[in-house]
């Protein structure tokens, strides 16, 4: 049936994805505002918030709101992103109403009560604590704290323990005054539903939310690049090799998201199969691209052990070389047929039909049809992405290490054996 869009008085958009085979409807609200929209000193505010939510409102304890979802089996949820705050719920479809209710109880009377404002803290330092411990969760943080130093895109989501100690429930309410308005949410759901009824329901919650946000949108975010190391007593040395990616709106994002694929998308991918297959020197290594509304940045992540992380890095400068002058036809079709199996299979997931919709309507204003994203896929050839890989890997590097970090090449030399503009790489011993 496709994809119907309405907007309330408000400027709240509502979109729906009727799917009358299914018992169960994946409903939610998606606020463009998340850990770059933060002030310095408000480093973490964002995703404290979103634990707060589920606090306590003026007519449902934080019990209640747990209860009241699980009394009819459903599933309540949030997340906060770089670019994006959710809040999303899934339930049978005679039940909709009600998850409707609570998402927009907790968006609109949020009590962020002192007394469970200060246990939510204390969780959120543990998850702090745990993330620090992690060492391949850690190594992101500091990955993008480098790529984008001194910038509120590249900081932890989570904040650091002295911010978010710091947080009262006046500064809460004043973040969500500030950041949540209707011109910066939209209201989706995907399931077993009818969209005249949802939006009835929406507006009947929802309608009359404030139009706009008071803040104006985050500052333009630039790539910088550099370098990270952190010596920790651990078995592997984490290690994260980035460059400048692409912004969604750039006519290379759908390119670069296949380059990645290409490169380290799976068992078949380059790096994989020098790296882990042919010379063994890592468990595991992948190649990613992240895209955000302004800027993005492509990595490739790895961990190895002391004894060959000296010739780990020189095998994966090679391969990221050679992609600058050959890709091969078969490694596109390839990448292309697993970016749309990929596609397809969470179109089986109402959850992920209703959050894809979220965030094309966030980043495009509009919903963008399968065949669409088909038709951008087939107009890639080998040599655009030849070419965008030689212009790719010619940025300032990003290099984030943790561990072991002792027998790395220094960043000099690892950005000296990268081509640059009017300058000729220098090779790096494998």
């Amino acid at each position: 049936m496709g994809v119907e869009v309405s907007r309330l008085s408000n400027g709240l958009t509502v979109a729906t994805e009727t799917l009358p085979h299914l018992e169960s409807v994946a409903m939610g609200v998606w606020v463009k505002s998340g850990s770059r929209n933060e002030q310095e000193n408000e480093h973490g505010i964002a995703h404290l918030l979103e634990h707060m939510a589920f606090k306590g409102t003026g007519k449902r304890s934080a019990l209640k709101i747990a209860t009241d979802i699980e009394d009819v089996g459903g599933e309540i949820n949030a997340a906060t992103s770089v670019e994006t705050t959710a809040f999303f719920a899934r339930v049978l479809r005679d039940d909709l109403p009600l998850a409707i209710d609570i998402l927009a109880d907790i968006l609109t009377d949020s009590k962020f009560d002192p007394l469970e404002l200060e246990r939510e803290q204390n969780v959120i330092l543990q998850e702090i604590g745990a993330a620090h411990d992690t060492p391949d969760d850690a190594i992101f943080d500091r990955f993008t704290e480098t790529a984008f130093r001194h910038q509120a895109i590249g900081r932890s989501i989570l904040g650091t323990p002295e911010t978010v100690k710091s947080f009262t429930s006046a500064q809460l309410h004043s973040f969500l005054e500030r950041q949540y308005g209707a011109d910066r949410m939209v209201v989706v759901a995907a399931g077993g539903l009818r969209h005249d009824e949802f939006v009835r329901e929406v507006e009947a919650r929802l309608g009359s939310f404030r139009d706009k946000a008071e803040t104006a949108m985050p500052r333009y975010s630039h790539y910088v690049g550099g370098d990270y190391r952190e010596t920790r007593e651990l078995m592997d040395t984490q290690i994260i090799l980035g460059f400048e990616g692409r912004a969604y709106h750039v006519r290379d994002f759908y390119a670069s998201q296949v380059l990645s694929m290409i490169l380290g998308g799976g068992m078949s991918s380059r790096l994989f199969q020098e790296v882990r297959e042919q010379r063994g020197l890592c468990y595991a290594i992948y190649a990613f691209h992240w895209g955000f509304s302004d800027t993005g940045i492509f990595g490739v992540h790895a961990a190895t052990g002391q004894a060959d992380i000296a010739e780990l890095v020189p095998v994966i400068l090679n391969e990221l070389q050679k992609a600058g002058q050959h890709i091969g036809q078969d490694e596109l079709d390839r990448a292309r047929a697993q970016y749309r199996a990929g596609l397809m299979m969470s179109r089986e997931s109402p959850a992920s039909r209703a959050s894809q919709i979220a965030r094309q309507l966030l980043l495009y204003g509009r919903p963008i049809e399968t065949e669409e994203l088909m038709e951008r896929l087939a107009g890639l050839t080998v040599e655009r992405l030849a070419d965008l890989s030689a212009r790719l890997f010619s940025s300032k590097p990003t290099v984030a290490a943790l561990g072991p970090v002792g027998k790395l090449a220094p960043f000099e030399t690892i950005r000296d054996a990268l081509a640059t503009p009017g300058t000729v790489p220098q090779k790096l011993a494998v």
